[in-house]
């Protein structure tokens, strides 16, 4: 296994040797020696370096719908990798074994993070070849924080014509948004809650950068999704959930699916009890009112219905059962009853 370290993109050099770190909206100013606050970036002798350069923690072939990503070539399979850390520190994260792991033992400017193997762009790439897989998806931990592998993987899967996805909390500077999109696909973001006070508190973030982060990937071209964990005690609020689903419809657009996901305790979060599927029909509901057109009740199978509906004659278009997809009903991209298009990528 390597030890070297590898190159950082997105900063600038700053006064006493420190760098200024321009990849999350944290914009971490950082000391010689001292790591960024998603604790895999160093600097080190007045550059930027990233630990966990093709350090993989996570590797496994997965449905496009577990990420979840609905619009976006049903059906399909997709290579999704992570390497260990993140930019925030949800106490109810799903993945925190992973995600919060650099902060969990002594990780040196040279030493590999325990659990992780070392696998280039390359050999990434051949992967999701051998596996016949039609996308990389950059999951699991924040891609942000691993954006160097993203990227230069990213560019060697757009050469095969492997497309490229991202499951990011969407703490994007507009430059690391600039940079990746051209080579983005597609990008499901948590949008967590609709309160600055609750992603400061909660996440150790903002929610402005959010917002901002998913009006410009829009722009961009990148086909985008949105989830929503929906946390008793949290988030759960009609208030909150109606200033989602109006902020998506009015900013990003009727046709942006939102996936309201139920929660099941986990990290520091143990012991709040799961999400009531009455309020998953209620988020739904309001997403409805506010004119959403697609909306999925997640981590519930069996007992939510994850269809896709034509928007305007309610045919169903594509049949799921958990991340199954039993049956897709489009022509060249649109309903084959009213002809009305349905909104995403399709090959």
């Amino acid at each position: 296994m390597t030890t070297e370290l590898h190159d950082a993109m997105l900063w600038d050099s700053a006064d006493g040797g420190a760098v200024q770190c321009n990849l999350c909206a944290h914009r971490c100013r950082i000391a010689e020696g001292d790591l960024g606050l998603c604790r895999v970036r160093r600097n080190v002798g007045g550059a930027l370096k990233t630990l966990t350069y093709a350090r993989l923690c996570a590797l496994h072939v997965d449905p496009i719908e577990k990420k979840p990503l609905f619009h976006f070539l049903p059906g399909s399979t997709s290579l999704s990798v992570a390497t260990p850390g993140c930019n925030f520190r949800c106490n109810f994260c799903q993945n925190w074994r992973i995600s919060q792991s650099p902060g969990q033992e002594h990780s040196g400017p040279s030493v590999p993070l325990k659990g992780t193997e070392f696998l280039p762009p390359e050999q990434i790439v051949k992967l999701a070849e051998q596996n016949h897989c039609d996308s990389i998806s950059y999951t699991y931990t924040e891609p942000t924080v691993f954006f160097e592998l993203a990227y230069d993987t990213a560019v060697l899967a757009r050469q095969r014509g492997i497309k490229n996805c991202f499951v990011s909390n969407g703490f994007m500077t507009p430059q690391a948004v600039e940079t990746i999109a051209p080579l983005l696909d597609a990008i499901n973001v948590d949008l967590k809650c609709f309160s600055d006070e609750t992603y400061r508190r909660v996440c150790g973030g903002r929610l402005q950068p959010v917002l901002d982060g998913l009006v410009s990937l829009v722009q961009a071209g990148v086909w985008v999704e949105v989830t929503t964990l929906v946390v008793p005690g949290m988030n759960d609020s009609e208030t909150e959930l109606r200033q989602i689903a109006e902020f998506i419809a009015e900013h990003l657009g009727v046709h942006v699916p939102w996936h309201v996901s139920r929660f099941h305790g986990d990290y520091q979060q143990r012991n709040t009890p799961a999400t009531p599927l009455s309020t998953l029909q209620t988020a739904c509901q309001l997403g409805a009112k506010a004119g959403l057109k697609y909306i999925y009740c997640g981590n519930a199978p069996g007992q939510a219905d994850e269809n896709t509906y034509c928007a305007h004659c309610r045919e169903t278009l594509i049949g799921r059962v958990g991340f199954s997809v039993e049956r897709i009903r489009l022509s060249n991209g649109a309903c084959p009853n009213c002809q009305t298009p349905l909104e995403g990528v399709w090959e």
